[in-house]
């Protein structure tokens, strides 16, 4: 009885399984759009609000250097005044004689003057020129920090978009497993009718197909999660499909080739190297404060009052120069300039930190690879070699030459290498991708 029940059990199984699986066909296929690494990407940098960030950075250095390109520029200013006073007022009488010489006014009922002026100031060694091409080199540098803003951010969304694949081909051989186990278990029910074998190897069967049922059920539970954080890290709604892109792997480039790569493109050495130019610029814009600076100025003015004061100048149109030297600021100037030489120095003792760090970035990246491509080989044997064995046992146990014991140590060591070769075969691809990332190269192989 206990038998029927459990074949009457296991054929459920089965038929909940298959019905999962057109479901979830049918799910993944209705209006599901499907997406390439290269087609996240694209949506990653247009969805991405660190990205959109690092571009307002941009825009702001852009405005910054439209704010150094004014000081060069003359100011244009138009100017205008009206007083109304409470009452006239005129000198002292003079008297010469016997006559009378009335004051000259004073202060008339009111006055008003306006006209333009054209301003423009320089340091006399072109101090602003300086600071104007120093503020170009910052949109040059910042420009160059949103390219490792977007290297930065697409090599997350490929660890994403492997481990996410990975998730998935883990879950499949999950769901083979629970097929195998099935298998058995339906062996060993049928010997244990015969008598062939004792009621013990039956129950080991049913709790390892309980197990392979849990495993399922956690690999479905880690490529939802996996399928979740890729979804929102590119901004696409969680109702996608994934195809398959693998890089082509390059094996025998040596790793100083590599490295040399990473100094030549990688966007951190580029801004820092920037860095570097414009701290040594600034230096020299310091200095310029020890410069006198010249004011010229063009000023066309026009006044009127009431009464009218015969010593009124209505029209004037004047030039004028200033020359101003601040002799002594307390030290500013020298505190200034020893400022930008620190400065300066820490810029040069960065980019040497950072050309060590990247030469070790490409080493690590360089080196995992190396040892995915071994372990791959090492694997795919024993893959081969375990899925033999599990197919031999497995017909042995069928006709009474190997106990359940064999069948289970056999279909463990599957298994085992089975998830093994998965997760090594997407590793090399993060490896791959992490390579490119090290030497700078895959925000151009990407062709973004």
């Amino acid at each position: 009885m206990r038998e029927k029940e459990g074949e009457e059990v296991s054929e459920l199984t089965r038929a909940i399984i298959l019905a999962a699986a057109v479901l979830c066909l049918a799910a993944g296929g209705a209006g599901a759009e499907t997406y390439g690494l290269k087609d996240l990407f694209q949506r990653a940098l247009q969805q991405a609000e660190r990205i959109r960030i690092a571009e307002e950075n941009v825009a702001l250095a852009a405005a910054g250097k439209d704010k150094k390109r004014s000081l060069l520029m003359p100011r244009l200013t138009a100017y205008g005044n009206y007083a109304d006073f409470t009452e006239k007022k005129y000198a002292p009488d003079t008297k010469v004689g016997a006559f009378t010489i009335p004051g000259t006014l004073i202060q008339p009922d009111n006055a008003a003057a306006w006209g333009v002026r054209l301003d423009q100031s320089l340091t006399i060694d072109g101090r602003e020129i300086r600071d104007f091409l120093l503020a170009k080199e910052n949109v040059d540098k910042t420009r160059t920090d949103l390219s490792t803003q977007k290297e930065e951010y697409l090599t997350a969304v490929a660890m994403a978009y492997y481990d996410t694949l990975r998730a998935g081909k883990l879950l499949d051989v999950a769901e083979a497993n629970l097929r195998r186990l099935e298998v058995y278990r339906d062996a060993a029910l049928k010997r244990l009718k015969v008598g062939e074998v004792t009621r013990t190897v039956l129950l080991r069967a049913d709790g390892e197909l309980s197990g392979a049922r849990s495993e399922r059920i956690r690999a479905k539970n880690a490529l939802e999660l996996s399928r979740a954080y890729l979804a929102r890290l590119v901004g696409i709604g969680e109702g996608f499909d994934l195809r398959e892109e693998m890089k082509e792997d390059r094996p025998g480039v040596p790793l100083e080739t590599y490295v040399q790569t990473a100094m030549a493109n990688r966007t951190e050495v580029a801004s820092l190297e920037l860095e570097v130019k414009m701290a040594g610029d600034a230096v020299r814009v310091a200095q310029g404060g020890y410069w006198p600076v010249l004011s010229v100025s063009g000023v066309y003015g026009r006044a009127d009052q009431d009464p009218y004061s015969g010593t009124l100048n209505r029209e004037s149109v004047y030039a004028q120069a200033a020359l101003n030297f601040p002799f002594f600021e307390g030290g500013l100037r020298a505190a200034e300039v020893r400022e930008a030489r620190i400065r300066e120095k820490q810029a040069r003792l960065r980019l040497e930190d950072l050309k060590k760090t990247v030469r070790i970035e490409v080493e690590t990246a360089f080196t995992e690879l190396e040892n995915q491509r071994a372990v791959i080989k090492a694997l795919e044997d024993q893959v081969a070699f375990a899925r033999d064995n599990y197919r031999d046992v497995s017909r042995q146990f069928e006709f009474g030459l190997a106990n359940g014991i064999d069948v289970m140590d056999a279909n463990t060591l599957l298994l085992s290498a089975e998830r093994q070769l998965t997760a090594a075969c997407y590793s090399r691809q993060i490896s791959i991708m992490r390579l490119k990332r090290a030497t700078g190269t895959l925000l151009k192989e990407a062709g973004l």
